[in-house]
């Protein structure tokens, strides 16, 4: 039976690829046969990554970029293309965040967060997405998060939800607009994860306390239990699903 998870031979790139989320992704990608191309600021932590992929046998490159400046994403894009000569998967990652009630909230952190969250990952699908126009195949997966389904009482960070809800609004109009490029893009929702920008909100008694009232499978998500849903959406699996948000969260917004 033919593996329709199988990835060899596609060209993946994966921003927000430096640490946490982005990292586990590149790999879960490269494990299933695709070569990677790394994208994030911290070039020395991409460097890192590159070699553990490459250890695993695949192609990687790693190409510092900052997805807040059309004309880096457009530069790193092109780079890209010059060394894959095409990009069938992208893993539109890159993220951050400011907590700060709404109340007190800054316009600086507002801007900072909707600026990575929102307009980084329209930038690197609108230049990744004339590529994938051209070869009339594409696999675009936007990470956005639980939080972009629902509100929460924990932690006040009105920014980021308004980015994460919007990326979702992002997948729903570009599947809609490039389905018929016969380009899918849909979007994971993960719940709470151990990464570097989460871990020090994770590790504290209320914190637990709030999962354990909050998630009908009580704990946080593990390292590579978000793989499956990247590569079910990055490969021919998916086929006929687009303008979709996969939520990996144990059950959050379920309740």
């Amino acid at each position: 039976m033919k593996n329709i998870f199988d990835l060899s031979g596609k060209k993946a790139l994966v921003t927000g690829a430096s640490s946490g989320l982005g990292v586990q992704f590149a790999k879960a990608l490269a494990e299933q046969g695709a070569d990677i191309a790394l994208l994030a600021r911290r070039i020395e932590k991409l460097n890192e990554v590159k070699s553990q992929i490459e250890s695993m046998g695949r192609k990687c490159m790693a190409v510092q970029c900052d997805v807040t400046k059309e004309i880096e994403v457009e530069t790193a894009v092109g780079q890209v293309l010059a060394e894959f000569g095409r990009i069938d998967i992208l893993a539109d990652n890159a993220g951050t965040s400011a907590i700060s009630p709404a109340e007190n909230m800054s316009e600086a952190d507002w801007n900072k967060v909707l600026d990575v969250n929102l307009k980084g990952v329209f930038l690197v699908a609108k230049h990744v997405g004339k590529q994938m126009i051209t070869q009339k195949y594409g696999k675009i997966i936007i990470t956005s998060s639980m939080y972009g389904i629902v509100g929460n009482t924990a932690f006040p960070v009105v920014n980021y939800h308004a980015s994460k809800f919007g990326a979702v609004g992002i997948t729903k109009a570009l599947a809609a607009e490039w389905a018929k490029h016969n380009i899918t893009v849909n979007a994971i929702g993960p719940g709470f994860f151990e990464s570097e920008m989460t871990s020090a909100a994770i590790s504290t008694d209320d914190f637990k306390q709030y999962v354990a009232i909050s998630c009908p499978m009580k704990r946080i998500g593990n390292a590579g239990e978000l793989d499956g849903a990247m590569i079910y959406l990055a490969s021919d699996a998916s086929s006929y699903t687009t303008g979709q948000i996969i939520a990996v969260d144990g059950g959050w917004t379920s309740i």
